[in-house]
């Protein structure tokens, strides 16, 4: 509501985060939620001893830090600043009281995590069921789709190979394989960092699914990774 607006600019706290610097740390107690306001953010969580997963990559408008507002007051996930980052904080207090008064917000956040949960379950069925190659085309769709693409045509985010592979769900070495077969055959470009997709209703192919969780290309099964 517009007499919230005063309030809100009275609680919020902007920080500023370097790039690598941890915005939050999975396992620390919730302190509030972060609106992004400029910058690349990576969420990840501990997969064993030795590997994070990526769950998603938010950007300028996107929230992070919502997994932690529950029963269980702790983050499951970290948050990491991909490039130089701008971030709106809002204490937990404040936040919830923000909620209570205002049920349009209320109501607005409500669907946002119904989405994001749907979402979380189909990269969960993703990353069970498909193919590698499949997990490495979603991934570059995904990218292209979320960020857009710069002048010089390439996808507007600069990722190590790391972090693209852990958000496939594939080692390093299999992404690798994997995006020299994309190379190769055309699908797309790479200038060291940079990738740019010049076949995308190929990379859709890889990406469709059977009943099954088999992949088609072309009308053959593609080869498992």
């Amino acid at each position: 509501m517009p007499d919230w607006r005063l309030a809100i600019e009275t609680h919020k706290e902007n920080k500023k985060f370097k790039k690598g610097k941890t915005i939050f740390r999975e396992g620390e107690q919730v302190a509030g939620i972060f609106f992004i306001y400029s910058g690349k953010v990576k969420i990840h969580m501990r997969w064993d001893e030795e590997k994070d997963l990526i769950v998603r990559f938010a950007k300028s408008g996107d929230i992070v830090g919502y997994r932690g507002l529950g029963n269980d007051m702790v983050y499951p996930v970290s948050a990491t600043a991909l490039e130089d980052t701008i971030v709106c904080f809002i204490d937990n207090s404040f936040f919830e009281a923000t909620l209570r008064a205002n049920p349009n917000l209320a109501y607005d956040l409500m669907k946002f995590y119904s989405n994001e949960l749907q979402e979380a379950e189909r990269r969960m069925r993703n990353l069970v069921h498909m193919e590698a190659m499949g997990r490495v085309a979603g991934t570059l769709l995904m990218l292209k789709n979320s960020f857009g693409i710069n002048k010089q045509g390439f996808i507007d985010i600069t990722l190590t190979k790391q972090d693209m592979a852990s958000y496939s769900g594939t080692t390093y070495e299999t992404f690798s394989r994997m995006t020299n077969e994309l190379i190769k055959g055309k699908i797309i470009k790479v200038d060291g960092k940079n990738i740019a997709i010049t076949k995308e209703a190929k990379l859709k192919d890889m990406t469709l699914a059977d009943q099954t969780g088999n992949y088609e290309r072309k009308g053959k099964k593609s080869r498992t990774a």
